[in-house]
C-alpha cells in the first residue's frame, strides 16, 4: 500500500473516532512530533495580488488551461 492509500486510511479512521480521550493523545503526539518548517520567511498576498491571481485562474479556466479530477489522481498515483 503506497502513503497516500494509508494516509487517506488514517484520516477516514480518526474522522470515525468517537473517543475524545483517544482524539486528544493523537493530537498530542501529532503536536510534539511534527516538525514544522519555519514558515516566518513567507510574505502574505497583497489584496491587490490577490485579486491578479483570481483573475488569472479565471483565465487560466476560461481558456481550457487546467486539470481534471481525474487527471489530477493519475498523476497523484505516480507521487
Amino acid at each position: 500500500m503506497d502513503i497516500q492509500s494509508r494516509k487517506l486510511n488514517i484520516i477516514s479512521y480518526i474522522a470515525q473516532l468517537k473517543d475524545e480521550s483517544f482524539i486528544k493523545k493523537i493530537e498530542k503526539y501529532i503536536l510534539n512530533n511534527t516538525d514544522i518548517e519555519d514558515t516566518n520567511d513567507t510574505i502574505p498576498f497583497s489584496v491587490q495580488e490577490f485579486i491578479e491571481r483570481i483573475e488569472q485562474s479565471e483565465r487560466d479556466f476560461k481558456n481550457g488551461n487546467y486539470k481534471t479530477q481525474s487527471e489530477l489522481e493519475n498523476l497523484a498515483k505516480d507521487w
